[in-house]
Parts: C-alpha cells; structure tokens; sequence
C-alpha cells in the first residue's frame, strides 16, 4: 500500500511536468487545463497580447521559454492570491518596440511561499518594478536577472504643495516589494545598460526641465529652485525597493548586485539586514528613510556612487507616537552600519551634477517639521578609501544645526577608517 501510494505520487509529479504546452491553443489555455501544477516551458518564444495568470496553489512554471508581451498596458505574467507557486528559469521580456510599458513584467499580490528563481526580466521598462510583490508574505526572488529596466518620463509633483511641480527624468525600478513581510531578495542582478546619467542624454531629453507648476511656491524648495524651472534630482527610481513604512517588515536583502540605477537599494521598511551586496554606479549607494527602523547594513561595496553611498534620513511618512502611546511612532533608527566598503565615491557616470552636495554617509534631518530625528545608529568598522583628489568636502555629514530639534542623535563611531575630504573627516566632531 505504502509503495502504491508512493508510485501514484511520483506519477503524479511526472505527469504534471510532463505536460507539452504545445497541445494547447495557448499557453494561458494550458495553464488553464492544469491549475495548481508546476508547467515545463520548453525553449522557444512564446508570444502573448493579454497577461498569462496562474491558478491554484503549487502552480508555477519551469523552463528555458521566453514569455514575449506585445501589449504595454498589461502585465507579462500575474498571480494573486495564491500560496506555494514556483517560477524558475523563465524570461520574461517584451516585444521590440513595446518595451516601454504602464505595468510590470511580473506581479505578485497577496501571495505566500512564493519562489522565483533563476528568471530573467528583460527590457520591462516601467516605474511600477519589473518584478513587483505587494502584500506578500515570505517571498523568495533569487538568483534572478533584471536587465534594462529605466525609460524617460515625467515626474508630476504638482498635486503635492510641499513640491507643485513636474519634471523630466528617467525612472524605472527592478525589483520593488511593498507592504510585504519576511521576504528574502538574494543573488539578483539588477543592470541597467541603456539609461545612463550623461550629458549627452540630459539635453537630449531635458532631463530635470520643469513641464508644468503650480501658482503657489512648493514648501520644500528654495525661491531660487522655484524660478529657475530645473532640478538636479532627475534621477529617479531604484535598483530594489522596499516600500510600505511600517506594512513592510523582517526584508533580507542578500549578495544582490545592483550597476547604473538611480537609487541602488532604497529602504522605507523595518527590520531589514542588507548585507554582502555590490552597488556600483548609482546616483545613491543605499538609503533607508520614512521611519525605517532597526536596519543592519553589513558587509557591502558601495563603488563609484554619486550623491551619497550610504543615507539615513526621516521623511514624510515617519511621524511621532501618540502621547499616552509613545511606541506608535514611525520613526528611523536603532540601526547598525558596520563594516561596508565605499570607494571610488564620486567617480560615478553622475559625479558632474552634485558638486560639493555629495558625501559617502549621509545623516539626514527629516522632511517635515513634526519627523522625529534619526535616533540610535552605531556606525562601526566601515572602510572609505579614496585614491587622488577626494570628490567630496567631508566622509561624514551630519545635518542640521547641534542639538537641534530635528537634528540626528545618539550617532555612535568607532573603529572606521574614513578618508578625510576637501574639508575634513566629518562636518561636526563624531562621538565614539
């Protein structure tokens, strides 16, 4: 009985892998026929006009297909709602001409065990993420390929009077996970290859030309920046973002490699360990902002970036507790920065817009008045190497003025090793 049982299962197994997709009017009309079951996508290019959705718990795909979408109004592949789906070894891309898209090439809401592995996005040109999870639950993106992911667009702010403008600029995310728990983003590869941040695309495009604002001032920006029309900040985007502050929670971010995004890791989440990871050529190394708490930021490279390698800051989504409930408040700190290599800062494709605003560690005051300042950071056992002139007045910047109210506190130093720049070591004299 035992053994018939047995035999029955692993039948089963073969019988479902041994599906021939080929039988079926369409791939979306196999997946269909075989809800929950894992397909064998063979070699060869599968064209489709509508989003594939895969059905049942334990559905999945396998296989060295490419998966070719030609509507840019839609998804490549979508699943929801479903527990235990397996994708490995697919590509997903889209057709010549098509490539800038309104949606992702892969989208997950609301699922849990979800194992992407080993797949390949390709030239999914789009701000919503080439592979997007929302609401999930201990998702696992590994081994992955996210390549050519960034378009030219135009960043509308005017419906928020802190900015009431908008701008052109590039943009595009590769892997974005929002309002998700317990999700592990390991051994990707996110590359952009076409985008690059060059004077010969700024004019091109007119990256950073307003295109419309409101009547009234912005209350972030200077009387300056409001008359002159333009913005240096056109760089937008992320390599991996983690988003939701406060849904998204207990991230681990693992031996990824991130080249030519605008921001490499961007983090509004808490309890995240991004550790073992290689940041090169991005306007922005890593930050965590919005009330992200208790981040480990461990064992990194942070090569040729820009703006800042490392930034923490509050933002507009961090906000202080009630009074009778003090632990209800979003706000960012109890993290740890330990031994991270920066070099080559400022010697990144960017390095000719920011000038003397870049710094390799960045401890930022928040964007509203009523942010509660960063608070509890031990900085410890971090390199900063530089070879020639330093592209940067200091290693360290701590904003606003000492003890002020929104100015960080409970920075802890020690044990680093940071090449001093134009101007010194840090802005302000660091406590061990």
């Amino acid at each position: 009985m035992r053994f018939s049982a047995l035999a029955s299962c692993l039948l089963s197994t073969v019988s479902a892998w041994a599906v021939n997709v080929a039988d079926y009017p369409d791939l979306q009309a196999a997946l269909d026929a075989h809800p929950g079951q894992v397909l064998t996508l063979p070699a060869g290019d599968y064209p489709i006009s509508r989003k594939l959705v895969l059905r049942g718990d334990g559905a999945g795909l396998s296989g060295p297909g490419r998966i070719v979408q030609s509507n840019p109004d839609e998804p490549i592949l979508e699943i929801e709602g479903l527990k235990d789906v397996l994708l490995r070894d697919v590509t997903l891309t889209r057709a010549p001409g098509k490539t800038v898209a309104r949606k992702s090439g892969l989208l997950a809401i609301r699922c849990s065990y979800l194992r992407v592995d080993q797949v390949r996005i390709l030239d999914n040109q789009s701000a919503t993420g080439a592979l997007a999870l929302r609401e999930c639950r201990f998702a696992r993106i590994t081994d992955c390929l996210i390549r050519n992911y960034m378009r030219v667009s135009v960043d509308d702010r005017t419906h928020s009077l802190e900015w009431g403008y908008a701008f052109n600029c590039t943009d595009g995310t590769g892997i974005q996970v929002t309002a998700s728990q317990g999700t592990l983003i390991e051994g990707n590869t996110v590359v952009e290859e076409v985008f690059r941040p060059t004077k010969e695309m700024k004019e091109k495009h007119q990256l950073g030309v307003w295109t419309k604002k409101n009547p009234t001032k912005g209350t972030f920006l200077s009387q300056a920046t409001w008359d002159a029309g333009y913005t240096d900040n056109w760089q937008q985007g992320s390599g991996i973002i983690v988003t939701a502050p406060e849904a998204s929670d207990l991230t681990r971010i693992l031996g990824n490699h991130v080249e030519n995004a605008a921001q490499g890791i961007d983090l509004h989440a808490d309890h995240v360990i991004l550790a073992h990871n290689v940041i090169t050529n991005c306007f922005m190394g890593m930050n965590a902002m919005h009330g992200s708490r208790n981040v480990l930021i461990t064992g990194n490279q942070f090569v040729k970036n820009s703006l800042w390698a490392i930034g923490l800051m509050p933002g507009a989504a961090a906000h202080p507790g009630q009074s009778d409930k003090p632990e209800t408040a979003n706000a960012d700190g109890g993290s740890v920065i330990s031994a991270n290599s920066i070099s080559d800062f400022g010697h990144g494709d960017a390095f000719w817009i920011w000038g003397d605003e870049r710094s390799p560690f960045k401890f930022d005051t928040g964007q509203q008045d009523d942010d509660p300042p960063l608070t509890d950071v031990v900085v410890q056992g971090n390199m900063l190497h530089c070879v020639g002139e330093p592209r940067y007045r200091y290693a360290v910047v701590i904003a606003g003025p000492v003890d002020g109210p929104k100015t960080p506190r409970g920075l802890r130093f020690s044990g680093n090793s940071l090449a001093p720049g134009k101007d010194g070591v840090a802005n302000r004299k660091l406590t061990e």
